[in-house]
């Protein structure tokens, strides 16, 4: 088994771009939770395999991003009122009284970017952004600091959605410019930012509007913003959506690059540059969608789920324009056991997932066909990550299970860290990363 996991290992590594040293963005250099990582430890916890764990101030949901030589995390510190006021303050804000369970209230919350230090564990730079009185509720599930910043060169772009957007000069340790896009989230900000060439791009769907736009990166000034088409819902609350976009390069091909925007009702394709729509497909009405796409170059197939409501995983082809609802821009598509919240993992001709309740599948990527499906005990948020011919997937009871990739299902091994993760795992080099509720680890043997 272990020669076939280095083998596997091997095989990935030599398709990965070197750029994957360093870990720009939500699932990794390609977007798609796919590290450039070998001798990682399958057995670990707080007293084995640990090179440090580093307590965090305040508290966030994002992955760690890494720049080659310091991790990069956003947090936000959170100041609770009584009981008696989180109740008075739903109340005056028009909450049914049947949500008030599942709201988070905070009277005040001060937004941070922590610079960590890789080798030691050590926090360097705590770089305070801004402190917002009385922010709009969010849920219980989720953070103030929920979408994972990016990098590009010396500067990192971290987004809290209507709460701000900040540009970070890293070597300065300060902020080069700020913006702030007004947005009622309904539970918080989720959709984590990406760049393409010189364009800082955010899906903004919202309760009360949903739209796209690109930043320039330089002085956060608006390039471009794009509305979302048209929706059946009636409610806002079944327009908002909380994805991160996806890049396609055409690469010597015809046709434009595409950035993929997942959303409620719709999957829709625009022009990078330009955000104008390139096709748009109707999914159905799933809405709060936040598993990240993935596609294959293989098979010429994005994956995507449709969310909330009833998920479904869909397989379609992207090689369309205008209107793509009716045709056969479908390849398969499967109801059965899909996330609502992790993201999809593409290995090979292999397709990933953990539904929300932690029942995994790995399905044919050519024809959906079912290989496996397997209980893996505990309730998922975080996406699985492919490093070093595993898979790690993390629950948000701390538990973190290794399986091998394949038609039959292996596991390898069980650790936990005894508290919750909602934050995607990363690797490096010959280190695991993850973050918990409280703390970062680094994992070697």
């Amino acid at each position: 088994m272990r020669k076939t996991l280095c083998s596997l290992s091997l095989l990935l590594l030599s398709t990965l771009p070197l750029s994957a040293n360093i870990w720009p963005e939500f699932r990794g250099p390609s977007g798609d939770g796919i590290a450039q990582a070998e001798n990682l430890p399958s057995e670990f916890g707080p007293e084995k395999n640990l090179v440090w764990k580093t307590a965090l101030p305040g508290r966030g949901w994002s992955s760690p991003v890494y720049d080659g030589e310091f991790l990069w995390l956003t947090t936000a510190k959170e100041i609770f009122p009584s009981e008696e006021e989180r109740l008075r303050i739903l109340e005056s804000a028009g909450e049914e009284a049947k949500t008030f369970k599942v709201r988070q209230v905070a009277t005040r919350i001060e937004l941070s970017i922590l610079k960590v230090d890789f080798e030691s564990g050590k926090i360097e730079k705590e770089i305070a952004l801004e402190s917002v009185e009385n922010p709009q509720t969010i849920h219980t599930l989720n953070s103030f600091a929920s979408p994972t910043p990016c990098l590009k060169g010396k500067r990192l772009f971290a987004h809290f959605g209507t709460f701000g957007t900040y540009c970070i000069d890293t070597e300065k340790n300060e902020v080069a410019w700020k913006k702030r896009i007004e947005l009622e989230h309904g539970v918080g900000p989720g959709s984590s930012p990406v760049v393409y060439d010189d364009l800082l791009i955010l899906i903004c769907d919202g309760v009360d509007r949903q739209f796209v736009t690109a930043l320039n990166i330089d002085s956060g000034e608006t390039v471009w913003t794009t509305e979302r088409p048209e929706m059946r819902a009636e409610k806002g609350d079944q327009k908002k959506s909380y994805n991160t976009p996806l890049i396609i390069r055409n690469e010597g091909g015809k046709g434009s690059d595409q950035l993929i925007c997942m959303g409620a009702q719709w999957m829709v394709s625009y022009d990078p540059l330009t955000g104008k729509e390139i096709w748009k497909f109707d999914h159905g009405s799933g809405f709060s969608v936040v598993p990240r796409p993935v596609y294959s170059e293989k098979h010429q197939l994005l994956y995507f789920s449709t969310g909330f409501g009833k998920p479904e995983l869909v397989a379609m082809h992207i090689d369309r324009t205008g209107d793509v609802t009716e045709g056969d821009a479908v390849e398969w598509r499967e109801t059965k056991r899909i996330p609502a919240k992790p993201s999809p993992l593409l290995v090979g001709d292999e397709l990933y997932v953990i539904s929300d309740g932690g029942i995994a599948t790995c399905f044919n990527a050519a024809n959906g066909e079912v290989y496996w499906n397997e209980r893996i005990d505990g309730n998922y948020s975080a996406s699985p990550l492919l490093a070093d011919g595993k898979i790690f997937f993390a629950s948000q009871e701390g538990n973190i299970t290794v399986v091998a990739p394949g038609k039959d299902y292996s596991m390898i091994a069980k650790n936990s860290l005894d508290e919750s993760i909602m934050a995607s795992p990363i690797a490096l080099g010959e280190s695991l990363i993850l973050r918990s509720e409280s703390a970062i680890y680094r994992f070697s043997k």
